[in-house]
């Protein structure tokens, strides 16, 4: 394998219903998928997860593209023709954080490898199941109306879903959870409040513990780890941890401290499946669950993160919704939800390719960056 070329192909995906959360609400999904190609011609794809503005995360589009294009593609050239993926990601370390970017780029360089040998993404990774349960995340919703967060919860209830995840922030959140629980008493439920709560609000969560539920995630800002412990020691509710996670190192200090007893895996947040799966390996070690986070990610990101949510230590339903979630049409061939869960792809790579019209028409941009 030697990779020759990358290309930046910038799409736009209007979403089946606004995605409100406790930083912001998306309409349409600006979407960067990256394609590394070789010398004999395969492709390779990668997703970046970044949002169009800095709310989650300070990467966002148009940084992730010129990191790409400016600092990640000298850095890869050395390694273009390299078979170790490990040194694919030693060479990206002389770019100081960037995960988002660094995930597409060297999951698309990943993907050509696996092709070469034949060899899926979960093989690779040590998957145990050919099929993965699948929960849902389910925003805040735009009118803050229970009845319409109800009717929500319940077509997805419907789909058969096996968990729910509410989107909760200050001024909402008791209400809705004690509405989705009084109509669905044993449905697996948990919050995500994207770092909305301050320490002074243990009292107040810990209010929710009467509904049963799985975890709250990241109630505190993400460089809170003092007060994630103090919030752990306040509420019966499990605390689990999402933009805190960056690294194998954050993930350890995380549980060693106690400042969570469960970890969301994101790839594009720790900056590729290979540091996904050592979080997962150390997770598993310590007996502490883990559970696959998703960001809208297309038929692209999907296809290898049901592949990592495959790996045994992934004990909990995670955002691997079907595509359906998000999209009337995604870039790659549907994921279809059957019976609560997503089928593992099984052929060589990621195991999926975008449609070429599909992907021609949603593109708004994109460039190709030769190497060497």
């Amino acid at each position: 394998m030697r990779i020759e070329t990358f290309r930046i192909h910038r799409l736009s995906i209007p979403l089946v219903r606004p995605f409100r959360t406790s930083f912001g609400t998306e309409h349409v999904r600006d979407v960067i998928l990256v394609e590394a190609v070789d010398a004999d011609g395969t492709s390779g794809w990668g997703e970046c997860v970044t949002m169009s503005w800095p709310g989650y995360s300070y990467e966002y589009g148009d940084t992730a593209i010129d990191v790409m294009t400016h600092h990640l593609l000298p850095a890869l050239a050395p390694v273009a023709d390299s078979d170790d993926p490990h040194e694919v990601r030693a060479a990206m370390e002389v770019v100081a954080g960037h995960p988002m970017a660094k995930c597409a780029m060297s999951t698309a360089m990943l993907d050509v490898w696996l092709r070469g040998r034949g060899e899926s993404l979960g093989e690779y990774l040590g998957a145990v199941r050919s099929e993965v349960d699948c929960g849902v995340s389910v925003g805040i919703p735009v009118t803050e109306s229970i009845d319409a967060l109800l009717d929500e919860v319940g077509s997805y209830v419907d789909q058969g879903y096996r968990r729910i995840k509410l989107k909760i922030q200050p001024g909402w959140d008791i209400a809705p959870v004690s509405a989705v629980r009084a109509a669905w008493p044993t449905i697996p439920l948990q919050t995500d409040a994207n770092q909305a709560y301050q320490r002074s609000d243990a009292r107040h969560l810990a209010e929710l513990d009467q509904y049963d539920l799985l975890l709250h995630e990241q109630p505190l800002e993400q460089d809170d780890w003092y007060g994630h412990v103090l919030i752990s020691r306040a509420v019966e509710t499990p605390i689990c941890m999402d933009e805190s996670i960056h690294s194998l190192m954050s993930a350890d200090s995380a549980l060693e401290f106690g400042a969570c007893s469960i970890i969301n895996i994101k790839p594009g947040r720790v900056g590729g499946y290979l540091t996904a799966r050592e979080i997962h390996d150390l997770s598993l070690e310590r007996g502490a669950p883990v559970w696959a986070g998703g960001m809208l990610e297309t038929g692209i990101g999907r296809a290898a993160n049901v592949a990592l949510a495959a790996l045994p230590g992934f004990t909990l339903p995670g955002d691997t919704s079907a595509s359906s979630r998000y999209y009337e049409v995604d870039v790659t061939e549907p994921f279809v939800l059957r019976d609560g869960t997503l089928p593992v792809p099984t052929h060589p790579g990621i195991g999926v390719d975008p449609i070429p019209e599909v992907l021609r028409e949603m593109t708004v941009w994109s460039t190709e960056l030769r190497l060497g």
